[in-house]
C-alpha cells in the first residue's frame, strides 16, 4: 500500500490530460464538420441498442449537435484543467451517450475512450500545468500517488495484451483477414503493389501479434523504451494510414508516453513536493479497493467468450468489450427477412434498407444480435402500424474470413419471439464453410 501511495511526479499525467482533451476536442469538431452527427445520430429512424441500455436515445431536434458542442467545450476544459472534475464527469457522460446510441457503431477504440474518460474523473491530473492550479494554489501539486499512474498504464496496456491473445487463432496465423484487407489497398502509393503478396499478409499478421505482446514490457524497460516508442509511432501511424480508425492511433501514441518516467517531459527535475501521502492516507483503502475491482473486471471481461459454445468470430457472443480488434471479415451473401401474418398466413419479404441507413445495413448482416434486434423491431412495427401479430424469419448466408458462405441463423425460427439476453443464442448455427482451394 505504501508503494501504491508513494508520491511520484505528476508531469506525465498532466501531459496526457492535455493530449486526451485536445484529441477529444478534435474528434468532436470532425464529427460536426463532416456531418457525422446527423448521419450517425439524427438521420437513422431506428437505432440498435446495447443490452440493458435501450433507454439511451439521441436527443431530439438539434439536441445532438448541441451535445457535440458541449463535448468539444468540456474536452477543452479537461485539456486546460479548468473546472476539471466537473468537466471530466460531463465529458465521460457525453462520450458514453454517443457510444451507447447505436450498437452497430461499436468499435473497441470508442469503448477504450469511454474507459479512459471514466478514469480521468478520478485521476488527479489537474494539479499540475492547469488553470485550476493557478486559480487554487492550495490544491496545486507537482506530485501524485503512484497508484493513479499505474492504473492508467494498466488501462492502456490491456488492449495491447488482450489484442495479442485474441490474435492467437487459426485465421490470424493464416494471415487472414488482414491479407484480404491489404489486397484491397493495392492502389496505395509506394507500398500498394506489395500489399497483394501473401508474404506481406503473414509479415503484418505475425508482426502485429508479437508487437501487441511486446509493447508494454519494452516500454516499461528503460533500455528499450525509446526504441519501443518509435515502434509505437510506426505501428499506430501505419494503422492510421491503412485503416479508417479515426483518432485511435494518435490516442495510443499519446497514451504510450505514460510508460516514460513520471517526470516526463521535465527529465532531471522533481515535481514540487507536497503532503500528497498524508492526503492520500485517509482514502487509500477505498481507492485501492475500487482500483482492484475495476482492474479485475477489465482482466476478466475479455475471457467471456469462453462461456459460450462455438467460435466467437462467428457467433459474436462475448465479442464486445474483449479487444478482439481487426480479427474477422464477414461478407453477407444472403440476408432476407420474411414477415408472415399469423392470422391470414400472408407473407412479405422486407428490404432492410427501408428501415435502416446504408451504414447500418452494411454492419448488420454478420452480427446475430443486430439481426435479432431488427427482427424484433419489424414485429413491433407491424403490430403498431397494422395491428398484426407476425412471425419474422430470416435467411442468412455469411462468409467468414474468406470461407465459403454458410447459414448463420436458423431459418425456421421466429426470431422476433426470441428474448434478448446474455445467454447463448440457440438460433445461431455452428460455423461452417471451407477455405477456397
Amino acid at each position: 500500500m505504501e508503494a501504491a501511495m508513494r508520491p511520484v511526479d505528476g508531469a506525465s499525467l498532466a501531459v496526457f490530460r492535455i493530449a486526451f482533451g485536445l484529441l477529444m476536442f478534435f474528434e468532436a469538431v470532425v464529427y460536426l464538420k463532416k456531418g457525422w452527427v446527423r448521419g450517425l445520430c439524427i438521420d437513422p429512424e431506428f437505432h440498435f441498442t446495447f443490452l440493458g441500455f435501450d433507454w439511451v436515445k439521441p436527443w431530439p431536434g438539434a439536441g445532438m449537435t448541441a451535445h457535440f458542442v458541449v463535448l468539444a467545450v468540456t474536452a477543452l476544459l479537461v485539456a486546460a484543467g479548468l473546472f476539471y472534475r466537473v468537466a471530466a464527469v460531463v465529458l465521460f457522460l457525453a462520450l458514453s451517450h454517443v457510444f451507447l446510441i447505436d450498437a452497430a457503431e461499436y468499435l473497441n477504440h470508442l469503448y477504450l475512450i469511454c474507459l479512459i474518460a471514466f478514469l480521468m474523473i478520478f485521476v488527479p491530473a489537474h494539479r499540475l500545468w492547469s488553470l485550476d492550479a493557478l486559480r487554487r494554489p492550495a490544491m496545486a501539486s507537482g506530485t501524485t500517488p503512484a497508484c493513479w499512474l499505474w492504473l492508467m498504464r494498466i488501462q492502456v496496456g490491456i488492449p495491447y495484451f488482450f489484442g495479442g491473445i485474441a490474435k492467437l487463432n487459426g485465421d490470424w496465423l493464416r494471415g487472414e483477414p488482414l491479407g484480404m484487407w491489404l489486397a484491397k489497398r493495392a492502389d496505395f502509393p509506394w507500398i500498394g503493389p506489395w500489399l497483394t503478396e501473401k508474404w506481406v499478409a503473414y509479415f503484418f499478421s505475425y508482426a502485429g501479434l508479437i508487437l501487441d505482446f511486446a509493447f508494454v514490457p519494452l516500454l516499461l524497460w528503460k533500455r528499450t523504451r525509446l526504441a519501443a516508442y518509435v515502434l509505437v509511432l510506426c505501428f499506430n501511424g501505419l494503422n492510421g494510414w491503412l485503416f479508417d480508425i479515426g483518432v485511435f492511433p494518435w490516442m495510443m501514441v499519446a497514451a504510450s508516453l505514460l510508460f516514460f518516467p513520471p517526470n516526463w517531459p521535465r527529465f532531471g527535475r522533481k515535481g514540487r513536493e507536497r503532503e500528497v501521502s498524508n492526503l492520500s492516507a485517509r482514502v487509500s483503502k477505498p481507492i485501492l479497493a475500487g482500483m482492484a475491482v475495476y482492474v479485475a473486471l477489465q482482466l476478466l471481461s475479455p475471457f467471456r467468450h469462453w462461456l459460450y459454445p462455438g467460435d466467437v468470430a462467428w457467433t459474436e457472443e462475448g465479442h464486445l468489450y474483449s479487444w478482439r480488434m481487426k480479427l474477422r471479415d464477414k461478407q453477407s451473401e444472403v440476408l432476407a427477412f420474411r414477415v408472415r401474418d399469423l392470422k391470414s398466413g400472408h407473407q412479405w419479404e422486407i428490404e432492410p434498407g427501408d428501415f435502416l441507413t446504408d451504414r447500418q445495413k452494411f454492419r448488420m448482416p454478420g452480427q446475430p444480435d443486430l439481426i435479432h434486434q431488427f427482427a424484433i423491431h419489424l414485429a413491433e412495427e407491424y403490430r403498431k402500424e397494422y395491428g398484426m401479430e407476425v412471425e419474422v424469419t430470416v435467411d442468412t448466408k455469411v462468409s467468414l474470413n474468406g470461407r465459403s458462405p454458410a447459414v448463420l441463423i436458423d431459418p425456421a425460427l421466429d426470431l422476433a419471439k426470441e428474448p434478448r439476453s446474455l445467454w447463448h443464442k440457440r438460433w445461431i448455427l455452428p460455423r461452417a464453410g471451407v477455405w477456397p482451394q
